[in-house]
């Protein structure tokens, strides 16, 4: 585990979904009038997300504050999802866990971590930049358009 002075990055059980659910909903609901709708994370399934990725978690005293979900794939590693809850959000806990989601790729030889957001999060995406992360392409999905980015990640 990676410790952080909030607590340990923990591998979230799959008893948790509804904690879950409930963090990225909070976390993702400042978005919904500039998105237009409610955000993707907010109407994912999280005891699928359990089941099919790997949700890292911190915990603060009542429980979790901060998550990232990953998904392994052959050749690099595509972070899902990042929500700190909005009392916690400009103390560093988006950044400890984009730092472990690195670390976890060079722990797993993958070269490059990528990630999409909404293309109305200009917040998101200038945070991503600053660590980074460069725009490759935009996609529309639905009512949705995504913007993919990347980031190459040196060997261990």
């Amino acid at each position: 585990m990676f410790h952080t002075t909030w607590g340990e990055i923990r591998r979230a059980q799959p008893d948790e979904a509804e904690a879950i659910r409930a963090l990225v909903r909070r976390a993702y609901a400042k978005w919904v009038i500039s998105v237009g709708i409610e955000p993707k994370p907010m109407r994912a399934d999280y005891v699928r997300a359990l089941a099919e990725h790997e949700i890292w978690a911190i915990d603060g005293l009542y429980g979790c504050i901060a998550l990232i979900e990953l998904r392994p794939e052959p050749d690099h590693l595509l972070i899902v999802n990042v929500a700190v809850d909005p009392g916690h959000q400009g103390r560093g806990l988006g950044r400890r866990l984009l730092d472990f989601a690195e670390r976890e790729a060079q722990r797993r030889s993958l070269t490059e971590l990528r990630l999409y957001t909404n293309i109305r999060m200009s917040e998101n995406r200038a945070l991503y930049a600053s660590r980074g992360y460069q725009e490759t392409h935009h996609e529309q999905r639905g009512e949705y358009t995504i913007v993919h980015m990347a980031k190459a990640i040196p060997a261990a």
